[in-house]
C-alpha cells in the first residue's frame, strides 16, 4: 500500500504562519501528544495484557521503524 499524504491546506499554513514561535512549538507537541496517544490506543486493545512498560516499549519501536531506526532490544 502506498501512503499519500493530503493536499495542503493553505489556510492552516496560513494561520499557523501567523502563531509566535512558541505557540508553533507548542501545537507540534499537542499534535505529537495526540498521535502518540492514537498509537498507545491502538497497541493497547490489540495487547491487552501487556503492561505498561510494554506498551511503551513496543511504542518505541513502532517510531523508530517508522523513522527507518533500528529497533529497541530488551535488556
Amino acid at each position: 500500500m502506498t501512503y499519500r499524504f493530503d493536499p495542503v491546506d493553505l489556510e492552516q499554513v496560513q494561520l499557523l504562519g501567523r502563531l509566535s514561535p512558541g505557540m508553533r512549538i507548542q501545537t507540534m507537541l499537542d499534535a505529537r501528544e495526540l498521535a502518540i496517544g492514537l498509537i498507545r490506543g491502538r497497541v493497547r486493545r490489540r495487547y491487552p495484557h501487556l503492561s505498561r512498560r510494554e506498551i511503551n516499549l513496543k511504542i518505541l519501536r513502532e517510531l523508530a521503524h517508522a523513522h527507518g531506526e533500528r529497533t529497541f532490544t530488551r535488556p
